[in-house]
């Protein structure tokens, strides 16, 4: 009896062994919390996070040890990438959004237009007018697609009364990078530089690669099987995040 016990506390050891390298080395899962990233990613989509895309952190292990200071096997990423990092006001918080500026650039808002270096980034009205979620309410916006310099492309939301129409010029330090989320006026982000700010490369968890669940709580519970036709959107399972 004694025996078989043991056997089963080894096997447990060892799967705890084998997921916290995978969740470290290889996939992350995450649950998206807020309507910050709309229409692209919406509250209650799962999705995996490659932790290997730009090189490994402390950030990149459970509760970040600081067993390294600095990134090893370190990739750079690319402008318009979907990542989900430390916030720099604590180190401890997961935020994900879209990689806008890398270091050196600068960044502003010119009469609700996205400069960057100086050059306005390319966008073309999608539809003029849509209801987006912005929290629990639901807001009218416009959707553009959005292309940046270097050729990556998304849909990007604007309320049609944001207050994002001009800002100061943001210019990213050397190691640092820019965020923002694609729901522009629904977005606590790099804007804003008491709280979240510049986001030091060595804070990057990972890229998010894929949707593989996804449930819509404001239309039943996971727990209630039976609201399942309404809540679980199966149209989003196994979609790429671009």
């Amino acid at each position: 009896m004694m025996n078989k016990i043991i056997d089963n506390l080894k096997t447990l050891f060892y799967a705890l062994i084998i997921a916290l390298i995978i969740r470290s080395v290889l996939f992350q899962p995450f649950y998206i919390p807020s309507s910050s990233m709309e229409p692209n990613l919406l509250v209650g989509d799962r999705l995996f996070v490659s932790k290997y895309s730009y090189g490994y952190s402390r950030h990149s292990l459970p509760f970040s040890p600081k067993i390294f200071s600095d990134r090893i096997l370190e990739k750079s990423p690319r402008r318009g990438d979907v990542i989900v990092f430390k916030t720099p006001a604590d180190n401890r918080t997961d935020y994900i959004k879209r990689l806008i500026g890398l270091p050196g650039d600068t960044i502003q808002f010119v009469n609700k237009d996205l400069y960057i270096n100086d050059l306005k980034v390319i966008r073309k009205k999608v539809d003029s007018s849509k209801e987006v979620y912005c929290g629990n309410e639901l807001i009218n916006a416009k959707f553009y697609l959005e292309i940046l310099p270097n050729g990556a492309e998304y849909i990007a939301v604007y309320n049609n009364d944001g207050t994002m129409a001009n800002s100061d010029k943001f210019i990213v330090p050397d190691n640092h990078y820019f965020f923002m989320g694609d729901n522009r006026d629904c977005s606590k982000d790099s804007r804003f530089l008491s709280s979240v700010g510049y986001v030091h490369f060595n804070n990057l968890v990972g890229k998010a690669q894929l949707i593989f669940f996804s449930s819509d709580k404001k239309k039943g519970s996971f727990f209630k099987f039976w609201k399942w036709k309404k809540s679980i959107r199966l149209d989003r399972f196994f979609e790429k995040i671009l």
